[in-house]
């Protein structure tokens, strides 16, 4: 039978967006039940998989070794596909490939040095792919305007919202949370996710509380956020919560005034429409893949200027609040229109393609 290997090993990281979009993708691939071929799960702990998954997968050990060129998988498999753009596990020999790319972001953001060494071994893996695709139309674009790309077939095919059903109770309250009226974010605490714009921004909205969550043990989180929260006094209204689980930031998503999202650069961004499945207003980076998902009813901030972040936030307040319903209703909308049963449905058939 023909074998598509998935090279999903950091499906580890689950609080990270490569995981994510490693476990929802798989998850959507088990509930597609292919009978036509078999595919096999790369991961370096397979026990919770297979419990999860049972024989449908087939299942190959990650080990770090096979990193090395002269200790690479030797498996013959009649389809590679790289869901981690970066990764540095490739198969011995030449058969078909398809790559995932998120984003290239390691253009702008790491050093000069180890942006050379990614740049020559993302070229390599986009030369030797069959097809190539893309999640968001501003990741091909960028790609494109980046890098030299083989005459391949090329496809975007849009992340789904992990969020499908609200699951939360009525009673259910995480261990951090706050009395006032909060507004929301959430990623990990990096430069990129210009966490700081909101905590100035915060200065001059009084009435709010703001919550923050992710991986917050970050040089940025020591540096920047905390000497401008207390520089601003704000201690008392500023939560940093740390990496949560599923039901603290359904809690946080369902409860808040409003979310807020001023990253620069995203490949795609989740968290925007896991905050729309709530049907909360949204405030975003006019930048990257963010208009692109966020849609016409999410409000954009073209510059980070405190007063004018509060001018678009009081404005977009305004006018959600007098027309909560009908914007709410746009908003769940379009969440549910990112769906990981039609993006797998789409990977599908660009695995058959290639079979």
């Amino acid at each position: 039978m023909k074998r598509v290997f998935l090279e999903s090993h950091n499906i580890k990281n689950l609080f990270f967006g490569f995981g994510q979009f490693n476990y929802q993708l798989i998850k959507a691939l088990h509930k597609a039940a292919v009978t036509d071929f078999k595919m096999v799960l790369h991961a370096k702990n397979d026990t919770d998989l297979k419990s999860e998954f049972g024989t449908y997968f087939e299942y190959k050990r990650y080990f770090g070794f096979r990193r090395y060129p002269l200790l690479r998988i030797r498996n013959k498999y009649t389809l590679w596909h790289s869901l981690n753009q970066n990764t540095k596990i490739e198969p011995v020999s030449n058969i078909p490939y398809l790559l995932t790319v998120h984003d290239v972001n390691f253009v702008d953001e790491a050093s000069e040095e180890i942006a050379k060494e990614t740049r020559l071994r993302f070229q390599e893996k986009l030369d030797r792919s069959d097809a190539i695709t893309y999640i968001s139309e501003f990741a091909k674009q960028s790609t494109h305007q980046n890098f030299k790309i083989p005459e391949v077939p090329e496809y975007v095919i849009y992340n789904g919202n992990p969020i499908r059903a609200i699951e939360i109770s009525e009673t259910y309250i995480p261990n951090k949370t706050s009395s006032r009226p909060f507004l929301f974010s959430i990623g990990e605490f990096t430069a990129r996710k210009n966490f700081h714009t909101l905590i100035e921004m915060l200065a001059l909205l009084p009435e709010f509380d703001l919550i923050l969550a992710g991986k917050n043990n970050t040089d940025y989180t020591q540096k920047v956020l905390k000497p401008l929260i207390s520089k601003l006094n704000l201690e008392d209204r500023v939560h940093i919560t740390g990496k949560i689980g599923d039901m603290d930031k359904q809690y946080y998503l369902k409860n808040c005034s409003a979310f807020l999202f001023p990253s620069l650069r995203e490949g795609f961004g989740i968290p925007p429409i896991e905050a729309m499945r709530f049907g909360k207003p949204v405030f975003l980076s006019n930048n990257t893949s963010l208009p692109e998902i966020g849609g016409p009813d999410a409000f954009y901030w073209d510059h980070y200027n405190p007063s004018y972040m509060v001018d678009v936030f009081n404005k977009g307040m305004q006018k959600y609040t007098k027309d909560k319903e009908s914007i709410s209703e746009r908003y769940i909308k379009r969440s549910k229109s990112f769906c990981w049963d039609k993006a797998a449905s789409e990977y599908l058939k660009v695995y058959r393609s290639l079979l």
